[in-house]
């Protein structure tokens, strides 16, 4: 399925990030810093947008934390990061905007959940006071309804409604219509106040995978807001990753999504970016986007008993990924090439012929040999100890040969 079938809906500018429209679908993350610690905030932002994320959300929630927006945003500008920051509020976002117009002025989009904003009857005012603030600075808004802080004036609203009906509907269905509706309304009282469409973008989160897909299969029926993805609260390393990747993959496929964040919960020790990576493995994968070339590797066997391919097929991916901050201004189109790295005959010389470049590693028992094919070729034989290293050499040329020149 190619960009071009995705369904139509209204492009929003965020800082210089086309979202929407015919825009390619656009990597956010979000950081996990004390947004008042302005050094680690800087840092930490710059590695997601040299990992590669597009737009990078930071939490405003204090005074001290709004006071640093600023000198956030000045510090990225120097260090040559223009990546657009997005405000993250709940409760108190309509004072701090008010209080520290600095903060107002440097974020380039503020997020607003309708469950957060105000209790009550303060509700209305305040999200009122937080859209005029929008208006006022000309930034766009997203009204990101989340299944764990949901509206409650509107979710007791449908379940009078429901106890009427001849048949009423099961506490599922009915939250699930209150997240979209807590949406919808929303985005129509922010366009009251006098934001345009083209400054709203849309999500409706949830941890439920069959839940969130339906959601957002209804809500993109009823509307032609931007649509922001993510499966919230994914959780902890493969489970967060596999039911992230199955709930946007069935979305995006189906044309739905303007741009998507996978909210890993980070596993001790791990970088924020990891998030990043996998939005991208996503998306690549999908044949939706390219950000680095792929490798591809055999998963191993009997016939593999060595970790020889293993090793070297991850030196040559971290080595892919690493590089690709300069290379995709220096090599145009490199970031479609794929590099096989196979361990042994069943399937190395086929995946290897059929990779722009790649290597069928000696299994177990085969001659210690190791054929190169470039773009279908073999061009030569590995043999000795340093078959990695003349490996990685003969990646570096190709790339330089065949991407240098455009």
């Amino acid at each position: 399925m190619s960009i071009s079938t995705r369904k139509n809906t209204q492009q929003v500018l965020v800082g210089n990030v086309k979202v929407g429209g015919d825009a390619p679908i656009v990597v956010q993350s979000m950081t996990n810093t004390d947004t008042a610690d302005i050094a680690g905030t800087v840092r930490q932002i710059a590695e997601l947008s040299t990992a590669g994320s597009e737009l990078v959300r930071i939490t405003v929630n204090t005074e001290e934390a709004a006071k640093a927006v600023y000198e956030i945003r000045n510090q990225l500008d120097k260090q040559g990061y223009s990546v657009p920051i997005i405000g993250d509020f709940h409760f108190n976002g309509h004072k701090l905007l008010e209080k520290y117009p600095d903060c107002a002025a440097a974020l380039d989009k503020y997020r607003i959940n309708p469950g957060n904003v105000g209790r009550g009857k303060s509700r209305d005012p305040q999200f009122q006071q937080m859209i005029e603030f929008a208006c006022k600075y000309d930034k766009p808004v997203r009204i990101g309804v989340n299944g764990g802080s949901l509206d409650q004036a509107v979710l007791t609203r449908l379940l009078d409604e429901n106890r009427d009906r001849a048949v009423p509907l099961e506490l599922s269905a009915i939250t699930r219509e209150a997240i979209i509706l807590s949406a919808l309304e929303s985005a129509a009282k922010a366009q009251d106040i006098g934001l345009g469409k083209d400054k709203i973008i849309l999500s409706c989160k949830i941890s439920n995978v069959q839940d969130l897909i339906s959601i957002y299969q209804d809500l993109s029926g009823r509307a032609d807001y931007a649509l922001h993805l993510g499966l919230t609260e994914a959780g902890m390393g493969s489970k967060g990753i596999v039911s992230s990747s199955a709930a946007l993959s069935v979305l995006m496929q189906q044309g739905i999504g303007d741009t998507i964040r996978i909210s890993l919960t980070p596993e001790p020790g791990a970088a924020r970016t990891k998030e990043v990576v996998v939005a991208q493995e996503i998306l690549q994968t999908m044949g939706f986007r390219a950000f680095t070339p792929m490798v591809i590797a055999c998963p191993g066997c009997g016939r593999t008993t060595s970790d020889y391919f293993q090793k070297l097929a991850l030196d040559i991916q971290n080595y892919l990924r690493d590089q690709m901050p300069v290379w995709k201004n220096k090599y145009q189109g490199v970031e479609n090439m794929e590099v096989a790295v196979m361990g042994c005959v069943v399937n190395g010389p086929g995946e290897s012929k059929n990779a722009n470049i790649g290597i069928s590693l000696p299994g177990t028992g085969e001659s210690p040999v190791a054929p190169v094919y470039e773009d279908g070729e073999k061009t030569v034989t590995l043999k000795g100890d340093r078959i990695a290293e003349e490996f990685h050499d003969l990646v570096e040329r190709y790339i330089e040969r065949t991407y240098g020149s455009k």
